[in-house]
């Protein structure tokens, strides 16, 4: 079984020593082993541990509910329907988040093209007869 240095999984996961001692602090991970003398060692599983905490931040979870998270895997069986639940929901907020990009990414299109046919046209006033509107 190989282990891993917290500057090792900092560089694995694209993280900060910093915030990886900011999640333990936190209580985000209970599982990570430590020598006698404190230093963190990291397996395999707690690399993939963390990356379902970094999944969870990206849907822009706080902290203290991916605490609740950690606490209930800590719990066992008896918390599965807690978590079921906690990752439909998280599916829904992501599912609403990419509607919105997708409108935002309409708009950016649109005026990706309105500027592409004034700079083709060497003048914005090609679009003073359209009716543009931003919706």
């Amino acid at each position: 079984m190989s282990t891993y240095s917290i500057s090792e999984v900092a560089k694995e996961l694209n993280l900060s020593v910093y915030t990886l001692r900011y999640y333990d602090k936190e209580g985000l991970m209970p599982f990570i082993e430590r020598t006698e003398s404190g230093t963190r060692l990291f397996k395999d599983s707690d690399i993939a541990a963390l990356k379902i905490i970094e999944c969870l931040k990206a849907t822009g979870m706080p902290i203290k509910e991916i605490k609740h998270f950690i606490d209930w895997c800590t719990d066992g069986d008896s918390t599965l329907q807690n978590r079921f639940d906690m990752f439909m929901e998280r599916k829904a907020i992501v599912n609403a988040q990419m509607e919105e990009l997708k409108k935002t990414m309409e708009i950016i299109e649109h005026k990706c093209l309105y500027y592409q046919t004034a700079l083709e046209a060497g003048t914005e006033e090609i679009h003073k007869t359209a009716k543009i509107e931003i919706s």
